[in-house]
């Protein structure tokens, strides 16, 4: 599993890149603070979105999912 995440004071927010025996791929947006690991909403301030985009641009597959959920790239899907 490919992942990035940022380090914060109080939790360490991820994204993980979910490959599947079909092929297919998801996005899990989930969070670890201290010991546990969570799947509820994450927020960012403004900040820590700079810090993320910097962690989605080393990973080129997360990266290029990442990029067709924002609208920038329009290609079709494999």
């Amino acid at each position: 599993m490919e992942e990035v995440s940022i380090e914060c004071p109080h939790w360490e927010p991820a994204i993980q890149l979910m490959e599947y025996d079909d092929g297919s791929r998801s996005l899990r947006f989930c969070y670890y603070s201290e010991t546990r690991f969570g799947r509820g909403p994450m927020m960012l301030n403004e900040e820590d979105i700079d810090r993320m985009a910097s962690a989605i641009g080393e990973s080129r597959p997360i990266k290029d999912l990442f990029s067709r959920l924002s609208g920038v790239d329009q290609s079709p899907s494999p």
